[in-house]
């Protein structure tokens, strides 16, 4: 080729931006705000959709659910110290009746079990059934069953498979002891001594399901745990009695909690500052049921534990870093016995710490540490846990964020890590080789206004909340009437002759526009850093030409940007190598 001929260079196929490399590919952007890849509308990438008040709420925006029952629609919003409901959602403005003071000023969690809704702020563990919101009430154990009076054993416990023994629940100090009465005794042996005052529970009774009232049809000596009945039970009834036993801290450990996860039909909390390294479960099918037995030791305090999300049949459990202890586990269950379930903890990776929470990603188990996004490859699960690195692309702008706060939603086949107003959105259909071998995502950078802090998608609809209580929902053209200033760059081109200077030619410059109710787009280059504006395109649909003439440059990149929505699909620019740079 000589130096003289005409050069064309197309650019399409937009994949997502590159902040990290000096090298970017031509189908991604050094340099692009707002745009994104809609998989719902045409090629290309175009201007992120606006931000639409739905309404203000009054507080710090922490929580919100969504709940249907028996065919309508309940929608609570936490804001500050309030739990709020908008009663006629999706109406707006909404009207707002208040359902419970006191929540505490951290971001909420909450799951959905049968027709229930749970919440967990790290304060109160609350639960909704669509009229009113209480703190959970815990399921009362049987801790001892078919007893005689004495406390002794009156069926044979190795043959008898109908024998259930229940620990002791951490949401309520009540218990049940069942006994069989011998029609001799009156004075019925609990299982435990040193029983809550009567001030502060008078116990229950039934004979055969006959209600006996304290001080009335019974006595209680609570120091030695002995209940007596005033009359004799006849022989072979059933006799149950309802005690209360506060155990040392109980009443918190779960409530304390700021992590919650489903897994294995069971509830998994932990993200006790008391019990940093602590994760608890719940029973089969029972939410209200935590034994003060069941939670497990994941490494020691020195890191807690920010991390909780099922994936691949395990319970991944991610710790933040500290030296010489590791950060990730995971929880493997296992049947212990007829009725109880164990799960085995493993110790995975020393290496990384998680700063937040963690996510399952499209079967990604993703989380961030210092250096990033990382994921976990599971294709060795039981041998060794590799972490692989996911957001190198986005890393040079990424890793000047706070992480410690930031925030996850999926959305539109992206995930949506908000932190500081950002959003940077990782693309699981679109996935790259990184030069470690590692599987990265295809990326895209957002900046909305109003100081953005939380995020939460339901049902294909992404709502944001701020500090100020107020709710947007991403929808419309624009920011709630402000415009959204969004561009996309070109990378860097020499037009493959590092060493010369070249001039572009004035015609045959094209660029292919998906118009956006925009009719006018600027078209600008910047040639060795220097940025020029050199037209406005009015015809914003299909190809469109553009006449740009730039002289004795070394690079050129082309940018394209409004203040109004637009859609690019591909440009090609056109040049002309001219002499070697002299040094």
């Amino acid at each position: 080729m000589a130096l003289t001929d005409l050069i064309t260079r197309n650019y399409s196929n937009f994949q997502g931006v590159d902040f990290s490399n000096d090298s970017v590919s031509f189908n991604r952007s050094p340099n692009a705000l707002n745009m994104w890849k809609n998989y719902k509308d045409e090629d290309g990438v175009q201007t992120r959709p606006g931000m639409k008040l739905q309404d203000n709420f009054g507080n710090d925006i922490l929580g919100l659910f969504f709940f249907e029952k028996e065919g309508i629609q309940h929608v609570l919003v936490h804001s500050g110290t309030k739990l709020l409901k908008w009663t006629n959602y999706p109406s707006t403005p909404a009207q707002i009746s208040e359902l419970w003071v006191g929540m505490n000023v951290v971001e909420s969690s909450h799951f959905i079990f049968e027709d229930t809704l749970f919440i967990l702020d790290g304060l109160n563990y609350l639960e909704y059934d669509g009229t009113e919101v209480k703190k959970v009430i815990g399921t009362i154990p049987i801790t001892s069953y078919v007893k005689n009076p004495d406390g002794s054993t009156s069926i044979d416990e190795d043959t008898d498979t109908d024998l259930v023994y229940q620990g002791v629940n951490l949401l309520t100090p009540l218990r049940k002891n069942i006994f069989k009465a011998d029609g001799t005794s009156t004075d019925y042996y609990l299982d435990a001594q040193e029983l809550d005052t009567a001030s502060t529970y008078l116990m229950e009774a039934t004979i055969n399901k006959e209600r006996k009232i304290e001080n009335v049809d019974f006595d209680v000596d609570r120091e030695k745990g002995i209940v007596k009945f005033h009359e004799v039970p006849e022989k072979d009834a059933e006799v149950i009695i309802t005690y209360s036993k506060t155990g040392a801290g109980y009443s918190t450990m779960i409530p304390y909690c700021t992590l919650i996860s489903e897994f294995d039909n069971r509830i998994f909390f932990s993200g006790n500052p008391d019990y940093p390294d602590y994760v608890f479960h719940s029973e089969l099918y029972d939410p209200r049921y935590i034994r003060d037995l069941a939670y497990y030791q994941c490494g020691i305090d020195k890191a807690p534990i920010t991390g909780l999300v099922p994936g691949n049949g395990v319970m991944w459990v991610l710790k933040d870093i500290a030296q010489n202890e590791a950060s990730l586990f995971y929880m493997t269950p296992q049947v212990s016995s007829l009725y109880v379930k164990e799960y085995v903890i493993n110790t995975g990776s020393i290496a990384l710490g998680c700063l937040s929470k963690a996510i399952n990603f499209s079967d990604d188990i993703v989380f961030f540490s210092k250096n990033g996004l990382e994921g976990i490859s599971s294709s060795s699960m039981y041998s060794e846990q590799i972490l692989g690195h996911r957001s190198t692309l986005v890393d040079g702008k990424l890793l000047k964020e706070e992480l410690k706060n930031i925030k996850f939603a999926e959305y539109e086949g992206y995930l949506m890590c908000l932190v500081n107003s950002h959003i940077y959105l990782a693309n699981r259909r679109r996935k790259v080789q990184s030069s470690s071998n590692d599987i990265e995502y295809e990326w895209y950078y957002w900046e909305l206004p109003n100081s953005i802090s939380f995020i939460r998608e339901y049902r294909g609809e992404l709502f944001l909340g701020n500090k100020e209580g107020n709710l947007y929902k991403l929808e419309g053209t624009d920011d709630n009437g402000s415009d959204i200033i969004s561009y996309w760059t070109t990378a860097k081109d020499n037009f493959g002759y590092m060493g010369y200077t070249k001039t572009t030619n004035k015609r045959g410059n094209t660029v292919y526009f998906n118009k956006k109710g925009n009719e006018e787009i600027k078209v600008s280059t910047i040639t060795d850093g220097v940025e020029k504006e050199k037209m406005i395109v009015t015809d914003t649909k299909g190809y469109a030409p553009f006449r740009i003439k730039d002289k004795k440059f070394t690079q050129i990149q082309l940018k394209f940007s409004s203040n109004k929505p637009f859609g690019i699909v591909s440009c090609s620019l056109q040049g002309f190598v001219a002499g070697y740079i002299k040094r």
